[in-house]
């Protein structure tokens, strides 16, 4: 029998997380993530197999955490369906004005991601894919119930406006990731609003 391992893999996934968000999978090497997870390269290997399932692995903890988090802020009770979605971009401004002061300003680990590796690998693009299936299902259950409590115009395709958000938090990530500060970012949620409104 082999040696119980002595140390906590979701504590290295999350390690690994963190320093494949901040550079990405090109840009992160196998040295960057002995260095992350205190682990020896036998070690990384031996548990992962290979820097693209590490890779996986990272993605999948990353979007089942800010999907929850997603979910959770858009399924609270006694808001309207705009107060809702005006929640969720509030805690995106919050999020990278937060990343900025500190100096991490990584924006979405899910664009980054759909922008460079997930074209090229078909298991990561699936990971991708089923993330944003449940991000956009849960944007447009928050439209509709909008639509029904009247703050969200109601001759529009939830489907649509579920895209809508989508691409507005996605736009607020990059301009963040520009140097957009808070009062930019503050002014896209506005207008990004104004045009969900009856």
């Amino acid at each position: 029998m082999g040696r119980p391992r002595q140390f906590d893999e979701e504590r290295v996934v999350q390690k690994a997380c963190h320093e494949f968000w901040s550079k990405g999978f090109d840009g992160t090497s196998t040295a960057d993530l002995c260095q992350a997870t205190g682990l020896t390269r036998s070690s990384l290997y031996n548990t992962f197999h290979s820097k693209e399932h590490l890779f996986r692995r990272a993605l999948s903890y990353y979007v089942n955490t800010m999907t929850a988090r997603q979910g959770t802020v858009l399924d609270a009770q006694g808001s309207s369906g705009l107060e809702r979605i005006r929640s969720l971009l509030t805690v995106i401004v919050d999020d990278e004005t937060a990343n900025q002061k500190s100096g991490h300003g990584s924006g979405c680990f899910t664009v980054n991601t759909i922008t460079t590796i997930a074209s090229r690998n078909k298991d990561i693009a699936l990971v991708v894919e089923a993330d944003l299936q449940k991000r956009l299902s849960s944007l447009r259950l928050a439209v509709m119930d909008g639509q029904l409590d009247g703050s969200i115009a109601a001759d529009r395709d939830p489907g649509d406006l579920a895209w809508y958000v989508t691409s507005l938090i996605y736009g607020m990530r990059i301009a963040a990731q520009s140097g957009a500060g808070r009062g930019a970012l503050d002014g896209i949620v506005s207008t990004g609003l104004a045009a969900l409104t009856p």
